[in-house]
């Protein structure tokens, strides 16, 4: 068999491969340079994609400490989108990351959809920038999921992003909804070029001898493989329901979640949690994709992605 491809695209974009690392896990990026592993030095060049800590407009000193906290099989992380804002980003971050060799896919959060297309524009001619994820889902900040829980108010951001910015972006929506099929045909509707699924998911963590939260926020996100199931599930159905790709987020650490997501209907997925207690994880998925792949006797990913659903 001929060598496998592992390129896939997103709107305008196009990907080496399918397998990003997630907002928020990977800081940006630079801190991660130089990790080895049994496999021997990673470039980041590698991956398909990086997108690091979401950005605002301005800086954000983010919420109270303690701000992490483990759970059985998870991470409860109530952060408060800390960062130093939009253009310290651009001018202290960037030069860094368009060095890289790989697609730099930018998070922000706005406080209105106004603000999120007007980052975008700004963005839009930053050099380096490949794409954007629209945060509309963060659960550790006030309204953070509002524009991911209504669905008309969903379309109007994502809407007012398209006309504001030729750069292709993902909407990454929350899973603290009935149903997220509803935002997901929204974002669709508004222009997204795909959706990201999902967001952490809204949980707590209790230290019952003081009667207290053991976060400062009191409640936080679920991340890691606790979330998988719902993650998968969320995927699975979001495939069945819009046409846009969707890129897979939520517990994935082997090649085996990974060639999940994939079947179930993701063209991408987004590596999370498991940057902080395996960062190197990345690697080893990447060199067993193609074998993965060669396992129902095709050499395109692409051909894998939705497989379960045909």
């Amino acid at each position: 068999m001929s060598k496998t491809s592992l390129a896939v695209s997103i709107g305008s974009l196009k990907l080496e491969n399918p397998i990003l690392v997630a907002s928020g896990t990977f800081g940006y990026a630079k801190d991660a340079a130089g990790l080895n592993s049994e496999l021997g030095p990673f470039p980041l060049a590698r991956l398909g994609g990086i997108l690091p800590k979401t950005i605002t407009k301005l800086p954000r000193p983010g919420n109270l400490p303690p701000r992490t906290c483990e759970t059985t099989a998870g991470l409860l992380n109530a952060i408060g989108l800390d960062n130093d804002g939009l253009e310290e980003f651009i001018a202290k971050k960037m030069p860094y990351l368009r060095s890289i060799g790989t697609k730099i896919i930018v998070s922000i959060a706005g406080r209105t959809a106004e603000e999120y297309a007007e980052m975008a524009a700004v963005l839009t001619d930053v050099e380096g920038v490949d794409a954007l994820e629209l945060n509309i889902s963060c659960p550790n900040v006030a309204h953070g999921t509002d524009f991911g829980k209504n669905p008309a108010e969903c379309e109007r951001l994502v809407a007012g992003v398209r006309k504001a910015t030729t750069l292709p972006f993902f909407t990454k929506l929350t899973p603290n909804v009935g149903d997220i099929t509803v935002c997901a045909k929204a974002a669709e509707q508004g222009g997204t070029d795909a959706v990201s699924l999902i967001n952490t998911v809204l949980g707590m963590a209790i230290d019952w001898k003081k009667c207290a939260p053991r976060l400062g926020n009191g409640m936080g996100g679920l991340s890691g493989p606790a979330i998988k199931p719902i993650a998968l599930r969320m995927v699975y159905q979001t495939a069945q329901a819009v046409k846009c790709p969707i890129v897979g987020i939520g517990g994935i650490e082997t090649i085996d979640d990974v060639m999940e997501f994939l079947v179930a209907g993701a063209t991408a997925v987004e590596i999370g949690t498991a940057n902080f207690y395996q960062p190197t994880c990345t690697q080893k998925i990447l060199a067993a994709l193609p074998d993965a792949v060669a396992y129902f006797g095709v050499n395109d990913v692409r051909e894998v992605i939705g497989r379960m659903l045909k």
